[in-house]
């Protein structure tokens, strides 16, 4: 059985439709905190159970059976985070998964600018401690992110953040349908795979330019001092802790941790992945 944590979220539930796609749904099970969400799939034949990232003794209920554990990372950062991710592995060592594969980032690395990649990395050495079969898939920057940081630019045509660097944008279709490939060949890779990355890297003053092209309308980039941006997002009221950690990718970025373009994800998927117009002309145009 295969076994997927955060299963109503936008990778893992992705994850999962493509998984039902190849293989019964008796085949396939979901951990999730709040069983309800997950109903729809509870009465298409998965396995549902309730599996809380701070009740280990329900995650080891959760992971029962699992030859196969999709770990989603949590959307927490620094110890929150890896505690969470190391209840949860230490869960699959004593429910017997045969395999876990973790969704980790292109840039994970214990000395990056950013937080979360720092996660990353203390995670995969979590798994590289568990003696078990286990893959980090080096997932691209979700373009979800760089769209989010341009929702007030859609209307006001200014593309003002922090300077930055060349990031590899990559769409959550894309790396879920990877995703449910790698589960699907079994011992594929062990370890970090190679990024997989969608087919290019932008920075966004380039990501204006196709703004431009995709609306008809002009986009100018305007560089914010990171103390500036640091401001805005305040009075906008975001925590602190939220403010320095969006603040971090950019430093992250200017580093060149997220510039790498390799083929792999397209090998996967068997196509190109989504280029950067593609993501937003879809998402603008809902």
């Amino acid at each position: 059985m295969i076994i997927v944590t955060g299963a109503t979220g936008q990778l893992g539930r992705r994850t999962v439709e493509l998984l039902l796609q190849r293989v019964p749904a008796d085949r396939v099970g979901v951990s999730v905190r709040d069983p309800r969400k997950a109903q729809d799939l509870a009465d298409r034949g998965v396995r549902v159970r309730q599996g809380d990232f701070d009740d280990p003794d329900s995650l080891r209920h959760a992971f029962e059976g699992a030859e196969q554990l999709l770990l989603v990372s949590l959307d927490r950062t620094g110890e929150e985070c890896v505690t969470g991710h190391r209840a949860a592995v230490d869960a699959a060592v004593q429910a017997g998964v045969g395999r876990i594969l973790y969704t980790s980032q292109m840039g994970a690395a214990h000395d990056s600018r950013f937080q979360a990649c720092r996660d990353h990395a203390a995670t995969e050495d979590l798994l590289r401690a568990t003696g078990l079969p286990w893959t980090a898939l080096r997932n691209g920057f979700y373009a979800s992110s760089a769209l989010q940081f341009l929702r007030s630019a859609r209307h006001s045509g200014d593309i003002a953040l922090p300077a930055d660097g060349p990031v590899a944008w990559t769409g959550h279709d894309d790396l879920a349908e990877a995703t449910a490939a790698i589960l699907l060949d079994e011992g594929r890779f062990q370890g970090p795979t190679p990024p997989l990355t969608g087919p290019e890297a932008l920075d966004f003053e380039a990501i204006a330019e196709i703004a431009a092209r995709a609306t008809g309308r002009p986009f100018k980039r305007t560089v914010l001092g990171d103390d500036d941006f640091r401001e805005q997002t305040l009075a906008h009221g975001a925590p602190a802790p939220i403010a320095d950690l969006l603040l971090s990718i950019f430093a992250a970025a200017r580093n060149g941790e997220f510039t790498a373009v390799d083929p792999t994800l397209a090998e996967l998927i068997g196509r190109r992945p989504a280029d950067f117009r593609t993501l937003l002309e879809h998402e603008w145009a809902e």
